[in-house]
C-alpha cells in the first residue's frame, strides 16, 4: 500500500499576492482552480488527469470490492477501509472507456469528498505536480462524458497536456448517487 502526504504548510496560490495578479490575468479561469496548488495525476486510458492533492487520503492497490444490488455498473461495490464502508467507482467505466482491465498498474484512489469517504479506480498513478497559474488554460465547450462543470482546466506541462478534474463536484453529482443533499 502506498500513502501519499502533502505539505500543510503549503500556501494556496490565491494567498499569494505575486501569484493572484497572474491569476486574475488568465480569463476564464476561477479562483478556484488558481487556488489549488498541488495536483495528483493519474491515468484513465490514454489520457493523463489530475486533482487536487488535498482530497487524497491515500493510495491502495486494487482489491475486488464487494459488489452491491442495483448499483450503476461504474460503481463497483464496496471494501472495508479499516472499518469504514467504501463505495469503489472505476472511473474508466464512468468515463466510458473500453477495454477496462484490472492489473498490476490498477490502483484505488481513496479520497474524502464532503466528509465522506470514497475509492476511485484509475490505471495508475504517475506523479504530484504543482501548477503555477500561467500553466492553467481555461477549458474549451464540448460535450463529453464527464462535464464541462466537472473539469477545472487543462494544465500545461512542458509537452504533457492534463485534464485538471474539479473531483468534488463530480463524485458528488447526482449521477453518481455517492452523497446525498443536505
Amino acid at each position: 500500500m502506498m500513502q501519499t502526504s502533502t505539505n500543510p504548510a503549503a500556501t494556496p496560490v490565491a494567498n499569494n499576492p505575486a501569484s493572484r495578479q497572474s491569476a486574475d490575468s488568465s480569463p476564464g479561469l476561477s479562483s478556484a482552480v488558481t487556488s489549488i496548488r498541488e495536483f495528483l495525476t493519474f491515468k484513465l486510458g490514454n489520457e493523463e488527469y489530475g486533482m487536487d492533492i488535498l482530497r487524497v487520503q491515500e493510495i491502495r492497490s486494487y482489491e475486488e470490492p464487494t459488489r452491491m444490488a442495483n448499483a450503476a455498473p461504474f460503481i463497483k461495490g464496496v471494501v472495508n477501509l479499516r472499518g469504514v464502508i467504501v463505495p469503489i467507482v472505476d472511473m474508466r467505466m464512468r468515463f466510458n472507456l473500453t477495454d477496462v482491465t484490472y492489473d498490476s498498474f490498477t490502483v484505488v484512489i481513496v479520497v474524502n469528498i464532503a466528509n465522506r469517504i470514497m475509492g476511485m479506480v484509475v490505471d495508475g498513478v504517475s506523479d504530484v505536480i504543482t501548477l503555477k497559474p500561467e500553466q492553467l488554460r481555461p477549458t474549451p465547450d464540448f460535450s463529453t462524458a464527464i462535464g464541462e462543470d466537472h473539469v477545472l482546466a487543462i494544465g500545461s506541462i512542458e509537452d504533457r497536456m492534463l485534464i485538471l478534474l474539479d473531483i468534488e463536484k463530480l463524485m458528488s453529482s447526482a449521477d453518481m448517487g455517492l452523497v446525498g443533499k443536505d
